[in-house]
């Protein structure tokens, strides 16, 4: 029984030790700009602080969510949360109600914790993915 639990923390420990990636991203580096298209992003913002070995990368799919390239639109966009079914990870033209800026701001409500684990993002960064899902949420 105890070894049971110890490999329970164990894993724990791991997920969160892997996922210590995040907020390790760029915010802080004035040459990078964050548009509200979804290729802008992937690149800035998924690829840098998402789409990370034991987070939401093809390999582990934290909560089924994959943000790779190639994989993450089809993941998001009118998809429900596995946390919050009832509500939808992207609802196009409303950010308000998209579980993913939900997660983002550390909503009241969520399951599970604020989003990146370990970090944040800027103001910038979700302010450009809360204009993406309000323009529509499209794959350009």
């Amino acid at each position: 029984m105890i070894y049971k639990k110890f490999l329970i923390w164990l894993i724990g420990a791991l997920v969160i030790t892997s996922c210590s990636n995040y907020g390790t991203n760029n915010e802080d580096d004035p040459n990078v700009t964050v548009e509200a298209t979804f290729s802008s992003i992937q690149a800035n913002v998924f690829n840098k602080s998402c789409a990370l070995s034991g987070c939401h990368d093809s390999g582990s799919k934290q909560s089924g969510l994959d943000l790779s390239s190639g994989k993450a639109y089809s993941n998001l966009v009118n998809v429900p949360s596995v946390e919050k079914p009832n509500i939808l990870r992207v609802k196009p033209n409303d950010a308000a109600n998209s579980y993913l800026v939900m997660k983002l701001e550390g909503a009241s409500g969520i399951a599970g914790s604020k989003m990146p684990l370990n970090g944040s993002l800027s103001q910038d960064k979700i302010d450009a993915i809360k204009e993406w899902i309000n323009n529509g949420a499209k794959n350009n």
